[in-house]
């Protein structure tokens, strides 16, 4: 938890971004996505920081309430759900009225005391063997043949 609050200190400050991978329409570049090796395209969500900032610290509050040890605190579980849209009216010309709607959300985030670090399982022994395509393995065996 403590990084995770220096982090999105980082990103408000816009010394770290958030890369995007996924959602890269109208997303500029940015030097500092190197560092993540993902993308080269990424944002400063300063709102969404704050917000974010502001839930985790009433957590820790909460967990140092209830007796728990904050720096080993971890976020076990975060959801980001839709909520009803408000909705309010705006005046536009020639006498015609539009929507004038927020998009709200829920946000939910379950904290844990525990081990912060999980370690990788070994390169051999945690992986399976690789599947090989039925193509691969007839060229393979016409390889052989001849």
């Amino acid at each position: 938890l403590p990084r995770d609050l220096k982090y999105l200190e980082s990103v408000k400050e816009k010394k770290n971004l958030f890369p995007s991978p996924r959602h890269k329409g109208d997303v500029g570049r940015k030097a500092q996505c190197k560092q993540f090796k993902v993308s080269t395209q990424g944002r400063w969500p300063k709102k969404s920081a704050e917000l974010i900032l502001s839930l985790l610290k009433n957590a820790e509050s909460n967990a140092e309430l209830k007796g728990l040890d904050t720096s080993t605190l971890t976020v076990q579980h975060a959801m980001v759900n839709r909520a009803p849209k408000m909705r309010r009216r705006t005046y536009r010309a020639h006498g015609r009225i539009n929507p004038y709607q927020s998009s709200p959300c829920h946000v939910e985030l379950i904290l844990t005391e525990g081990e912060a670090y999980v370690p990788r399982p070994e390169e051999e022994a945690g992986r399976k063997a690789k599947k090989v395509s039925q193509k691969k393995l007839a060229r393979q065996r016409r390889e052989q043949r001849n």
